[in-house]
């Protein structure tokens, strides 16, 4: 009996020793290796956080620009289209501009500085824009006598004139017509646009459905009082 009780004093001993100096190395807190390795492993967490961020963000901004340029690309088109499918004339060509008879709005069949509107690429053809007129003056305008917007010759009918950018940034904006105004009956409007650092070509092309020939006279270069 004596030998059994040693024998379990000393396991107990044995057992009591080593739960105390586990319980006395872990009390004090990490160890140098210990903290170096969760420092490692948090910069590697944190940084995939960042990139994962970064790309995410880059991601966004990148799906908000194309989607931001593809509405001004729908609205420029619905726009002109409306425009030169419904318009009478195209009155002028030129080199930064060319001019629309977009209606006769006052049914003299002549043209009025209410009715014309210019569509514009800039000198730098760097934007595509419309230009349009408010007034009241209603006295007829020679066909000949109509040239590009910056020339001024409109201010004798209107003291001032109204914009709205269609295309604000774009380049390379180019004007063709199937012929020259005033008998076109066809206008292609190509530029090109940036989208996520890919320069992407576009075009809008359109057919004058209201087309009013029979106005002009037969050197198309006035508009005649009526179409007999």
């Amino acid at each position: 009996m004596t030998r059994i009780k040693v024998r379990s004093s000393v396991f107990s001993w044995k057992r009591f020793t080593s739960v105390s100096v586990f319980d006395r190395r872990h009390g004090g807190g990490f160890t140098l290796v210990e903290l170096l390795v969760a420092l490692v492993v948090t910069s590697i967490i944190l940084g995939a956080v960042a990139t994962l961020a970064f790309a995410l963000s880059k991601a966004n901004d990148a799906t908000g620009d194309t989607s931001y340029k593809q509405a001004q690309l729908r609205y420029a088109t619905l726009r002109v289209k409306e425009l030169l499918g419904h318009c009478k004339l195209i009155c002028y060509g030129g080199t930064d501009d060319f001019a629309i008879w977009r209606a006769d709005g006052n049914n003299d069949s002549q043209i009025n500085i209410s009715e014309l509107v210019y569509i514009e690429r800039g000198a730098g053809r760097d934007h595509l824009q419309l230009t349009e007129f408010t007034s009241s003056n209603n006295s007829a305008i020679n066909l000949s006598s109509i040239n590009a917007r910056a020339t001024s010759w409109w201010t004798a009918y209107c003291s001032s004139a109204s914009f709205t950018e269609l295309i604000p940034h774009c380049s390379n904006v180019q004007f063709s017509f199937d012929v020259n105004p005033p008998r076109s009956k066809c206008v292609i409007i190509s530029f090109n646009l940036v989208e996520n650092d890919i320069v992407r070509q576009y075009r809008i092309s359109c057919r004058l459905r209201g087309w009013a020939g029979n106005l002009l006279n037969q050197t198309a270069s006035a508009i005649v009082s009526d179409d007999d």
